[in-house]
């Protein structure tokens, strides 16, 4: 797994999410005002290419029982078989309705989200009524289009009725982050075709086949848009086929070119003329944590060999070596070749999810959990949580928690935890009076009993206490303590204050237990 420090922007119609770049602010194209050119030589695009309107709305990680207003936004989409709409995962995310139009009918057609990636913005719908697909054209997939050859971006820019297409070039194919969660990267293809926010979601098209999904694009540069590759749509298309969405997996590992260095060569013992990537950390519970080690050397996946960027050779170009297991389905394996203390070595590793504990990737279409006990909010450590500190989170957020959300997968050395867990919002009351110092702090205790997820929280206050509550943050040399008994008799008087619903999340059931304990 590779980590970049990179800033981006997300900005659409529903919301304003940062992420880092030290470069370029990237936008997702759902709406606002922007040039349209004019569509030419359609050539029949106008049957398969579709209007969608959606509906969401977001949730609030400070305070998780308040729902945020609806945002409308405008995206593209295509046909790519039998009551199948091919479309971008942002158009539709925590989405509430979703209708779609076809170009020159005026009746709308209700949709639903049949599959949805958010690491790789990718979703596809179905309509109920059947009719949408009369005198309509499913779109073939092409391969990877060369670099220097002409494309066009076909969508409904702005949400205009009449359906748009923008020429360009292709410039670059490289790997690169997805603004929709801000973590993850898959390959990205590279067009000074004008990709306008409301052509998110539709086709770019090479001799009349789809080569790419139009998805996000530069703010800060001219006609610089970027569309999802045929590759990538493939591998979402293959995942869906037992019904459900897996996502793309990885092999839990950081890598350090080091091997430009000679002296690094000789230090590792590898042979003089042997390439590769030196493995610097394996994330806890990963399909190769029993398999690589810190100091191994990476020479070869598969067939492909690994040079000392850790790149390969693969569809004809110099590309991570993150892309051989991106053609594999979670559960499939990979053949690795390493060099361990002068020795080759060869094993088997498993392509697995292999997520950190504190999750990089923003996160879409899950209501937030959390537990409110004596007006005390706590959440689970998320990047969306950390995202409400505003478009420079990065660096406005308490230094802990920055602290953490950079080297979480070296400081983490309990392989029980679960998740972290802060304290995200106090509502004030007599019973937490004096407590607002330790807002936004992370839980390492309660009464002694380590916090290793959200559920550890709720059975701490669930369990009977005669004195108090203690809760111990990490970094923090101080406990908050809470007259356990009273603290239970002010229950239901906070939860009523601040309406707070007494039966949810994680919980559920719990609030009620707090209850019959007072």
């Amino acid at each position: 797994m590779r980590m970049k420090n990179l800033e981006l922007r997300i900005e659409n119609s529903k919301s304003s999410l940062p992420i880092c770049n030290s470069k370029f602010l990237i936008f997702i194209c759902v709406l606002c005002a922007c040039s349209i050119c004019q569509a030419t030589g359609l050539e029949g695009m106008e049957k398969s290419v579709v209007m969608i309107r959606g509906a969401g709305q977001e949730f609030d990680f400070v305070t998780p029982w308040k729902p945020k207003a609806i945002a409308q936004g405008v995206g593209s989409g295509f046909i790519v078989g039998d009551n199948k709409i091919l479309t971008n995962a942002h158009n539709v995310s925590n989405n509430k309705y979703i209708e779609l139009q076809k170009e020159g009918v005026a009746k709308r057609y209700l949709a639903k989200v049949a599959f949805i990636g958010h690491d790789c913005d990718l979703a596809l719908l179905a309509v109920e009524d059947k009719s949408f697909f009369d005198d309509t054209k499913p779109l073939e997939l092409a391969e990877l289009p060369g670099v220097n050859t002409a494309v066009e971006t076909y969508g409904f820019p702005m949400g205009g009725r009449r359906i748009s297409v923008t020429k360009g070039i292709v410039s670059r194919i490289q790997v690169d982050t997805y603004s929709h969660t801000g973590a993850d990267s898959h390959l990205v293809i590279q067009t000074d075709a004008a990709i306008n926010p409301g052509n998110s979601g539709g086709p770019v098209i090479q001799d009349g086949k789809v080569v790419g999904v139009a998805f996000q694009g530069l703010r800060q540069a001219d006609n610089i848009g970027y569309m999802i590759p045929t590759t990538v749509i493939r591998h979402f298309l293959a995942d869906i086929n037992d019904g459900k969405y897996d996502g793309f997996g990885s092999l839990g590992v950081m890598l350090y070119p080091g091997l430009h260095n000679p002296a690094y060569k000789d230090y590792l013992n590898v042979p003089a003329d042997q390439q590769g990537i030196i493995v610097i950390e394996t994330i806890m519970h990963s399909s190769v944590e029993s398999i690589l080690k810190p100091g191994d050397v990476l020479t070869q996946i598969d067939q492909y060999a690994i040079d000392n960027d850790g790149r390969v050779e693969i569809y004809g170009l110099k590309l991570e070596m993150s892309e051989v297991v991106e053609t594999k389905q979670i559960g499939q394996t990979v053949e690795l070749a390493f060099y361990r203390d002068g020795k080759p070595m060869k094993a088997t590793a498993t392509v697995a999810r292999n997520r950190p504990v504190l999750e990089f990737a923003r996160q879409y279409d899950i209501a937030p959990r959390y537990v409110c006990f004596a007006g005390l909010v706590f959440v689970p450590a998320t990047r969306n949580y950390l995202e409400t500190w505003g478009p420079e989170w990065v660096k406005d957020i308490p230094f802990y928690l920055r602290y953490l959300f950079r080297n979480s997968i070296q400081l983490n050395t309990d392989r029980a935890r679960k998740e972290y867990v802060v304290l995200s919002e106090i509502m004030p009351d007599e019973i937490n009076a004096y407590a607002g110092e330790f807002k936004s702090q992370v839980v390492a205790s309660i009464n002694g009993t380590t916090i290793e997820g959200l559920e550890d929280v709720w059975k701490a206050f669930d369990k009977p206490s005669e004195g108090f509550y203690t809760i111990m943050f990490m970094g923090v040399d101080r406990p908050l303590v809470l007259d356990a008994k009273e603290a239970h008799a002010r229950q239901t008087a906070i939860l009523e204050k601040y309406d707070i619903p007494f039966d949810f999340a994680q919980g559920g059931p719990q609030q009620a237990r707090l209850e019959v304990q007072q």
